[in-house]
């Protein structure tokens, strides 16, 4: 064999073998990208799809579950809304013996809160047979409270925060930093009180006595909503609605709350169906990226003006 053929058959085994090592590092690669593409759809599937009640029959006897956790409020995952879906799907499930509201909430909005217990009162006056529950964690203050109050019964822990039946409306003052970086507020209205509560302008006292009666108002509201949800099961005491918040177990001792108990035991012994189906409206991860960006867009526009809450 001459020495030209054999640098032939080198080169053309050199290019063979290429040629193996190239197929060999695209297969590789086609298998890493489609376990990367089984990967990302496994993740959307498991944020979009709520799994928890995946293969169980609704229409079996059953305690529906509805969660509110986190400020109530319309931007964020305990809105009213969601809510109310939630507990009409619970009340006309046939299955459903009974509901359990799962509160840890420290408040929110009077609006929001208020449009949740006007829907549990609606529901509960049109199926009497079908009770509603309010389980406590760890907080139930303020519009969570607005909500429970409306439950048939309400249950805590001996360690649960509950309470804070007031109002409040909060917010900065900026002039004092104004004057001493020699900044000048220049506001223009149409309407003598359209710069009601501006936090660049100095304190108007007509302005604080009306945002004052607004919150006796909405405070007013609140406290008739108590009274009536708990009826003369209520110890009142002059610091009941002041805005004062209680453990637990002092909560069942002045009236705010029935007893103590957890979603399970009150499924359990309460409506004695101890199968517990979650009925929660949950957001998908683009919802919860929509809803969090609006939030955010709103406090970055509104922070400086004063904002109402149950809270």
């Amino acid at each position: 064999m001459t020495d030209d053929s054999h640098w032939e058959r080198k080169t053309l085994e050199k290019l063979a073998l290429s040629a193996l090592d190239e197929q060999r590092r695209a297969r590789r690669w086609g298998i890493f990208f489609k376990l990367l593409a089984f990967a990302y759809l496994t993740g959307v599937l498991a944020t979009v799809v709520d799994w928890s009640n995946f293969g169980r029959d609704k229409s079996l006897r059953h305690s529906a579950l509805i969660e509110i956790s986190g400020v109530i409020q319309s931007r964020g995952d305990a809105n009213a809304d969601d809510v109310v879906s939630a507990l009409q799907a619970a009340f006309d499930d046939k299955g459903a013996a009974g509901v359990i509201l799962r509160i840890n909430s420290p408040g929110g909005s009077p609006v929001q809160a208020g449009i949740i217990a006007d829907e549990i009162s609606r529901l509960r006056a049109l199926h009497r047979d079908k009770p509603l529950y309010a389980v406590v964690e760890d907080v139930c203050a303020s519009g969570g409270y607005y909500v429970a109050a409306t439950a048939d019964r309400i249950f805590v822990d001996k360690a649960s925060i509950v309470g804070s039946i007031g109002v409040l409306m909060d917010g900065f003052g900026f002039t004092g930093t104004m004057d001493k970086l020699g900044v000048e507020r220049r506001l223009l209205t149409a309407g003598e009180n359209k710069g009601f509560l501006d936090p660049f302008s100095p304190q108007n006292d007509r302005h604080k006595l009306h945002a004052q009666e607004m919150l006796d108002s909405i405070h007013q509201q609140f406290i008739e909503v108590v009274k009536k949800g708990r009826g003369s099961r209520l110890k009142e005491t002059p610091e009941m609605f002041s805005g004062l918040m209680w453990t637990g177990a002092r909560s069942i001792e002045l009236g705010l709350a029935d007893d103590f108990g957890t979603v399970h035991s009150v499924a359990r012994d309460v409506i004695k169906a101890e199968d517990i189906q979650d009925y929660t409206v949950k957001p998908n991860f683009a919802e919860k990226f929509a809803r969090r960006l609006g939030a955010e867009a709103a406090a970055a526009l509104g922070g400086a003006s004063a904002r109402l809450s149950l809270r």
